[in-house]
């Protein structure tokens, strides 16, 4: 539970509060996993000016995280797929900081 005060910012930026199961300790889990990966692999090598540049960079791993990266497969394996692939090529995000490689498929 918020204090009033604190309710009342979130309020008025549009943010809606939802309450949680008391029973739900893996959230927690979760939330440390990507804030730890977020910091140590990111935003560590930054100099950030402002609030501006950190919403830019937070989006930008967002999209990194969930778009580009490498996801495991089945039991730790990366699922190969049946199709032929083309030249290797490099997505870069920021610079260069964040780097995906990738074939297309031919």
């Amino acid at each position: 539970m918020f204090t009033k005060e604190f309710a009342s910012i979130l309020k008025g930026a549009g943010v809606e509060s939802i309450r949680l199961p008391a029973r739900s300790p893996n959230l927690n889990a979760f939330a440390e996993r990507f804030v730890r990966s977020i910091r140590a692999e990111y935003l560590d090598h930054l100099i950030l000016v402002g609030e501006r540049s950190l919403r830019r960079a937070v989006d930008e791993f967002c999209a990194h995280y969930h778009e580009d990266r490498n996801h495991q497969g089945l039991e730790s394996r990366r699922i190969s797929p049946s199709v032929k692939w083309g030249e290797l090529k490099c997505r870069k995000r920021l610079g260069g900081l964040l780097r995906y490689y990738h074939r297309e498929a031919a």
